[in-house]
């Protein structure tokens, strides 16, 4: 099969450092243009990346040899430039999280389904081996049953002036940490929460004009009596780590959410031998080093090109995390318990 030829809208930090290196890096991919708001913007990315073509947004939205493009501008930019993308026959991979209401998720799975092109948010830990460890962990029963998860990710404060203040822009730390351990919680417990209980912080910028959350902690209930907590936020000591807890051990992943392409992983279990203190036993098994950039691109364009089936359904899967996020954001403004039955 031929690669897909991407198309670049925002020239974000994350798409210098990752993932326009994986559509190089990648034998299913290809850089075909870079779009910026500003023009001079994407002149200086496709320098560096010695990309021949650049423009605004519009131009890679236009570009008709284009197959898919990559979204990383503000999350509140997201679902009218994954609509515009869509609607031009474009496949779109839009960074976390996918957007700021399940209103608009909806609209941005419907508007790709209408034009027959695939729709995927960009939550690229999932793709990192170590967490099929743990799945794998679980299922030999090293744990017994899960009781709960526990989740944090969070890191100190970013420059005055980030785009993460802005919640007229879709900022704030749920959608930009949160989401993740949030996630991980779905993805390890193979289900949907029952509901949720949120308490964000928040802190006024620009004035009295605008407010964003900054750190946050929540409670999902799970079937069977499971359960998840998440504490997030920025403004910490860094942690982007998980536990499982079952009734018989735990399973640590320390560094589960950013990874660098060259650092090894680490997963621990703790278990008992016998029931006492003493029977304690641990064993730490090692992960090579992955690039999960590379690995959720390369399932994103298998999945496209019929290669390979993805693990999961894309679009499906963005509108269960919205879901979930939307209802983080309902507890949190309610004060109240928020079932996903009521969204």
């Amino acid at each position: 099969m031929e690669p897909l030829k991407f198309g670049i809208i925002g020239c974000s930090r994350i798409a210098k450092r990752s993932v326009i290196p994986a559509i190089i890096k990648s034998e299913f991919a290809e850089l075909e243009i870079i779009g910026s708001r500003l023009t001079d913007k994407a002149k200086e990315f496709a320098k560096e990346f010695n990309c021949e073509k650049f423009g605004t947004y519009e131009d890679v939205i236009s570009d008709d040899s284009v197959d898919a493009v990559y979204i990383s501008t503000p999350i509140g930019t997201h679902a009218e430039l994954s609509n515009k993308a869509a609607a031009a026959g474009k496949h779109v991979y839009v960074e976390k999280s996918s957007t700021y209401f399940l209103n608009y998720a909806k609209e941005m799975v419907e508007t790709a389904k209408q034009n027959n092109v695939r729709l995927m948010e960009g939550f690229m830990f999932r793709f990192h081996p170590q967490h099929q460890k743990v799945k794998e962990l679980i299922n030999e029963n090293k744990i017994g049953d899960i009781v709960t998860f526990n989740g944090r990710f969070g890191f100190p404060s970013f420059p005055e002036g980030d785009i993460r203040y802005s919640d007229l822009r879709g900022g704030g730390f749920l959608n930009d940490s949160g989401c993740y351990p949030i996630c991980a919680s779905r993805m390890i417990l193979d289900e949907e929460p029952i509901s949720v209980g949120c308490r964000l912080q928040y802190i006024q910028v620009n004035g009295i004009t605008d407010s964003v959350d900054v750190k946050g902690t929540s409670f999902l209930i799970y079937e069977n009596n499971k359960s998840a907590s998440i504490t997030f936020g920025n403004g910490n000591y860094y942690q982007a780590k998980y536990e499982v807890w079952g009734t018989n051990g735990i399973i640590s992943a320390d560094r589960a959410y950013s990874v660098p392409s060259d650092f090894t992983t680490k997963i621990s279990l703790q278990y008992n031998t016998a029931n006492n203190w003493e029977s304690r036993r641990n064993d730490t098994f090692e992960i090579k080093p992955k690039d999960h950039f590379l690995e959720i691109l390369d399932t994103f364009c298998m999945e496209i090109t019929k290669t390979k089936n993805a693990p999961y359904n894309f679009e499906d899967e963005l509108l269960k995390q919205a879901k979930v996020m939307q209802a983080h954001r309902r507890s949190s403004d309610t004060g109240k318990q928020v079932f996903l039955s009521e969204l």
